[in-house]
């Protein structure tokens, strides 16, 4: 991340689309924003795809992944940055919110979770791994 791309805890940094057609997805987006899009392998086998317009970060795009119930619509969700995942969830749950996914780690990221408001929205929040010098998350 550049430093105009540093997370602000309590800020939406992050979108994300999750689809049945990563391919058409790209390409459509790419097309609309003229974006470029960059694979990012993850520890798992999957690919995540990165949007970028320029240096800039814009946004990840993946494939629906198996545990996603079947019949889930392609969605956009956004990641509020927070201190600490797992404190954020309890707090949500203490409110009222029901967590959809868990705390989880990401590896080289953070730790997210994905939560649905007393009203019914859908958020998710992640606390990112510090980097170190060279903007390359540490491990």
């Amino acid at each position: 991340m550049s430093d105009t791309q540093k997370p602000t805890i309590g800020g939406f940094d992050w979108n994300e689309l999750l689809t049945s057609d990563i391919n058409g997805a790209c390409d459509f987006y790419a097309g609309l924003f003229g974006w470029t899009i960059e694979d990012w392998p993850m520890d798992n086998g999957m690919t995540y795809k990165i949007a970028k317009k320029g240096d800039k970060m814009m946004a990840g795009l993946m494939a629906k992944p198996p545990m996603m119930p079947e019949g889930t619509p392609p969605f956009w969700g956004a990641y509020v940055t927070v201190e600490d995942t797992d404190a954020t969830a309890a707090k949500a749950v203490e409110l009222g919110a029901t967590i959809l996914c868990p705390p989880m780690d990401i590896p080289k990221i953070g730790r997210m979770c994905s939560i649905q408001d007393p009203q019914g929205a859908f958020v998710s929040f992640i606390a990112y791994k510090p980097c170190c010098d060279d903007d390359k998350c540490c491990e």
